[in-house]
């Protein structure tokens, strides 16, 4: 899917938060993305931090997309995963594919 209206930032978390909610049973998984913001904002603590702070940074500003922050850390509650950041548009086979994909699709909107 996608949205005609959004940022990266929202569809690389919403491309998790779905790939999660995919498993009809908890799970051992490793999730491989090239997005900083995603991997850091969960194996940092960002997120839960956010969350306990009512999603205010540690700067005292908003934190950006609550919603769907909250969705992935619903997800991770059901599953162990382990994060992987690649860098994007490096030759990672799976990366390219997906990369592939979503730009195909993009363009189709």
């Amino acid at each position: 899917g996608g949205e005609p209206e959004t940022t990266n930032n929202r569809m690389e978390l919403t491309a998790a938060i779905e790939a999660l909610r995919a498993l009809k049973e908890s799970c051992e998984i490793t999730l491989t993305s090239d997005s900083k913001y995603l991997v850091d904002g969960i194996t940092k603590g960002w997120a839960e931090s956010w969350k306990k702070r009512g999603w205010i940074k540690g700067d005292k500003t908003p934190a950006l997309n609550p919603d769907l922050w909250g969705a992935l850390l619903d997800e991770l509650a059901r599953h162990q995963v382990e994060f992987v950041w690649v860098k994007g548009h490096n030759g990672h086979d799976y990366n390219e594919r997906c990369d592939a994909l979503a730009t195909a699709y993009a363009d189709s909107l």
